[in-house]
């Protein structure tokens, strides 16, 4: 009886303590809104360092001399570094120092993208191939075409050249620097596996469950800004000479708009890494747990729990990780035999396969197809698409809260928005710049159109007896609009200015003279785009924007979706299902092979200074438009056919629901017609079996433990019905609990009195036969 008198006294004092707490107001910088703020830098960071990645691509495959289908395995090693970590990560950090281990996740990235920009202070000065670079400090005059032809007469001057290659080659054969790219942006993979998982679990166990989405939401809401800044990093890196520092920008004579223009690409890699460093110093200072928000720390009247006596902590852990591994592969089964997620998660590999593509070279064919340097194409980019999808997603949210749309209608409007932005990209077919006219490449040289991938294309009568070489990627513009690939294959004999303001005059090759002198010169640089191409990019750019903005209002519904089409209890693991098939399937694989069927559209390839081919210099753009554009509508509309049956299923299963009402498991429609209670008086709450199912999940979202005792008392009791809905509450007694009760609970506190088991029925009211809760 004193060991009773002592627990009633604790649970009143525990009462006391409760209807205290409730008053409390929550501090404006508490430990949980700092880490909030911290985790949002972070979220910042690493999406920032991600983006950059992809806005860098270009730079990089020039700088290395790459294709695009190397390139693309360099971007998809981030995958590949994420995907080697997470599931580990994920299981085990939940048991560890979260905080600390997203700092080292941060301190990763940081090492990681520092890495990625490191090689350019070990490969030397940036040396492209032109006629200038040999001659800008000589007060001779260039004359290509004769130069040639003396070195034939002088074999002492080829050999000193052959000499100085022989010499370049050595160092470049043992450096593939590029392997440093590659690991670099490994590391920040790996980086990165701690911050997302265990940054959304750390809030989700600290905070309120009406708080825990806002700051989730906002957490989202900070991540979109990462990519913008992302592109427009890359956009000013990529305005900025690779060696800016180290050599005079004005001796440069190739500009932004070339082929072999490489940026200064490493510079954002730095800059990234700084930030991504100072992201993670706040974790370290931060404390392993906190108590739930709302809550005091510490409470003195609260018992601490004890484990069951003869049972040890350890063999505990074991037997429940063992549970939790045994059921994990019947789980995954019937996970996968959801007809509705399997079709889904088909549908959303394909999608994810074209976005993928889009992102990583979007910006490549910008350059390629409309002209438009790589500094330019970034920051539009930035500017223009990202903003409308952050926009999008945002009002996709809103119109989900404010209509209150079901599984089926979220469906809907997720694949009607993805479908108008689908009819919108094969508008892009149209919007295109004719080819870049280039003698011996896309026309002849007398002016007929004509692709060609022949090199045998590039000589003609009237250079034939210059002796150029066929690998020389030096172009020059004439005044009929038609580009040569380098001076000497124009035929040109003499030259005036110095520099990149050099002009090569008496050019053999060269059909119309020019209008003002009467002379055949050429200029240095390919011949720009004309106004026609400047309205068509225009028109892309538009219908670009509209097809973003218009795609991201389905983003959230869509998400959605794969929530709510499966049980709850298989939640958890079907998200992150779908993040390791996405990655696997998507990630790694959808750069490479868009950068292959990019690289079979080159029509001029460089060459390597000891020899092999080196980065495109040219591609045939009508068939770069065809190939690109038309690998994306293809994997989007296959994926069409995946959500359409999703939808057709999802509307079918909503249909038989709503046709067949509802009935709770163990047969719980009998006891709504056959009470076994020994009184004639019905409660006027009657309550089923299938309710302590719902209550279990309603205390899920805001009282586990409670949940969880109800759950415990509801299983321990006969099958006798519930009549009274009140929550558990603390011991109290009966005369208290009928003060406290409205008037119309009454004839429970009756039927409790005649109870003749002298218990409540609180614990009868539950079949024995009945499942555990779900979810």
């Amino acid at each position: 009886m004193s060991v009773a008198a002592d627990e009633d006294r604790l649970t009143s004092r525990d009462v006391l303590y409760v209807a205290d707490k409730k008053t409390r107001s929550e501090p404006c910088c508490s430990t949980l809104k700092m880490f909030i703020v911290a985790l949002s830098f972070a979220y910042f960071s690493k999406a920032l360092s991600g983006t950059y990645m992809k806005s860098a691509i270009t730079q990089i495959e020039r700088r290395f001399d790459l294709s695009s289908s190397l390139i693309g395995l360099i971007d998809g090693s981030f995958e590949m570094g994420n995907l080697l970590f997470l599931a580990f990560v994920s299981h085990f950090g939940a048991k560890m120092h979260r905080p600390r281990l997203i700092g080292i996740g941060c301190f990763l990235m940081a090492v990681g993208s520092l890495l990625t920009g490191l090689p350019h202070f070990f490969m030397g000065r940036y040396k492209f191939d032109t006629v200038i670079q040999s001659w800008e400090n000589d007060s001779m005059r260039i004359s290509p075409c004769l130069d040639s032809r003396a070195a034939k007469d002088h074999p002492d001057v080829q050999i000193e050249i052959s000499q100085d290659i022989d010499a370049d080659c050595v160092r470049d054969s043992g450096s593939h620097m590029w392997i440093y790219v590659f690991l670099g942006n490994a590391l920040r993979g790996i980086g990165e596996t701690p911050v997302t998982p265990l940054g959304i679990s750390y809030i989700d166990d600290y905070a309120k469950a009406e708080n825990s989405a806002f700051y989730i939401a906002c957490l989202q809401t900070i991540t979109l800004l990462g990519p913008m800044f992302g592109f427009l990093l890359g956009s000013m890196c990529a305005r900025l000479y690779v060696d800016i520092g180290f050599v005079d920008v004005e001796s440069v004579t190739i500009t932004p708009k070339d082929a072999r223009w490489v940026g200064a690409w490493w510079l954002g890699f730095f800059v990234s890494a700084g930030i991504m460093l100072l992201s993670g110093i706040p974790f370290w200072f931060l404390p392993r747990t906190l108590p739930k928000q709302g809550e005091l720390p510490n409470n003195p009247y609260t018992l601490p729990e004890t484990p069951a006596p003869g049972t040890d902590a350890n063999t505990a852990n074991t037997a429940k990780l063992a549970a939790i591994a045994k059921g994990f592969l019947p789980c995954l089964k019937r996970l996968l035999s959801t007809p509705a997620y399997f079709l889904l998660l088909c549908g959303v590999v394909l999608k994810f396969n074209s976005f993928i593509g889009l992102l990583t070279f979007k910006a490549k064919y910008m350059e390629q197809q409309f002209g438009q340097s790589a500094s330019r194409a970034n920051f539009l980019i930035g500017v223009l698409n990202l903003p409308v999808v952050a926009v999008g997603i945002f009002l996709g949210g809103v119109v989900m809260k404010r209509y209150k749309l079901s599984v089926v209608a979220g469906a809907q409007l997720s694949f009607l928005t993805s479908f108008a932005a689908y009819l919108l990209l094969l508008l892009q077919y149209s919007t295109k710049c004719d080819n870049v006219h280039v003698a011996g490449l896309t026309v002849s040289y007398n002016g007929t159109p004509g692709v060609s991938f022949d090199d045998h294309t590039l000589f003609s009568e009237c250079n034939r007896k210059c002796s150029c070489a066929s690998d020389e990627w030096d172009p020059v513009c004439s005044q009929n609009g038609i580009t040569y690939m380098s001076p000497c294959l124009a035929g040109c004999t003499g030259s005036t200015g110095h520099g990149k303001h050099t002009v090569f005059h008496n050019c053999s090759c060269v059909l119309d003279s020019s209008p003002v002198d009467g002379s055949t010169s050429v200029s240095l640089g390919q011949c720009p785009r004309g106004p026609d191409c400047s309205r068509s990019f225009t028109s892309y750019m538009a219908v670009s924007v509209l097809s973003s903005f218009i795609n991201s209002l389905g983003t959230t519904p869509g998400y959605m979706v794969i929530i709510r089409c499966i049980s709850p209890e298989l939640k958890s693991l079907a998200l992150g299902i779908q993040t390791l098939v996405m990655r696997t399937l998507g990630g790694i694989p959808a750069p490479v092979y868009f950068g292959a069927l990019i690289d079979s559209t080159c029509l001029k390839w460089g060459t390597k200074r000891c020899g092999g081919k080196g980065a495109c210099r040219m591609y045939d753009t009508d068939m770069y438009r065809v190939i690109f554009l038309g690998l994306i509508t293809c994997l989007s509309g296959c994926s069409y056919f995946f959500i359409m049956a999703v939808i057709v299923l999802l509307k079918r299963q909503f249909d038989r629901e709503k046709a067949t009402p509802t009935e709770p498991p163990g047969g719980a429609i009998e006891l709504l017609h056959h009470h076994q209670h020994p009184h004639p008086h019905p409660s006027p709450h009657p309550k089923e079996e299938g309710v302590p199912n719902a209550l279990a999940a309603a205390c899920e979202m805001s009282k586990p433990q409670a949940c969880s005792e109800e759950q415990a008392e509801g299983t321990e009791g006969d099958a006798e019905p519930q009549h009274s809905p009140s929550p558990p509450s603390t011991p109290r007694s009966s005369s208290t609990a009928r003060t406290a009760s409205p008037p119309s609970l009454g004839r429970v506190d009756e039927d409790q009195s005649e109870n003749p088991d002298g218990g409540s029925d609180e614990n009868q009211h539950t079949d024995p036969k009945a499942g555990p809760p779900e979810g």
